[in-house]
């Protein structure tokens, strides 16, 4: 593959699982991923409790805006995963969907939002590692 790959996070709201998977994404793989997040119905501020459990690990997601999805961030990306919270997306030829069963960390606190953090760390370096991109070791995230 001689353009980078890139991925697309779809979670409802955009605020949360879908956040912190595009933090931990661009955290571990620098610039040799594009990195996109989404919903269909985004919120108006990410999950506070997702931004005090990344930042407890050096990953900064305070700055990230909830975005609304696009027929055109699924169309460039080359793999769109979704989190388990039944977001519908365009199907395209040639484009890796990916489903995520993971707990909603909305209206939880820290406490139940860390192990929905690490899960989504497990899954990230999976994906980097089936998608053959290294893991960076070294940098502080800051998505934006």
């Amino acid at each position: 593959m001689s353009k980078k790959p890139s991925v697309l996070f779809v979670c409802v709201h955009n605020a949360g699982r879908s956040q912190m998977a595009a933090g931990w994404l661009t955290h571990l793989a620098g610039d040799s991923v594009e990195v996109r997040s989404a919903g269909s119905l985004p919120a108006d501020q990410v999950n506070p409790a997702a931004v005090q459990a990344m930042a407890e690990v050096g990953i900064d997601i305070s700055t990230a805006q909830p975005k609304v999805l696009t027929t055109e961030a699924v169309q460039a990306s080359d793999v769109v995963i979704t989190m388990g919270c039944g977001d519908a997306c365009p199907i395209f030829p040639r484009k890796r969907y990916l489903d995520w069963e993971l707990e909603d960390p909305a209206g939880q606190g820290v406490d139940a939002v860390r192990p929905i953090r690490d899960d989504i760390e497990g899954r990230i370096r999976g994906l980097l590692a089936g998608l053959g991109v290294p893991v960076e070791t070294a940098g502080s995230a800051h998505i934006g």
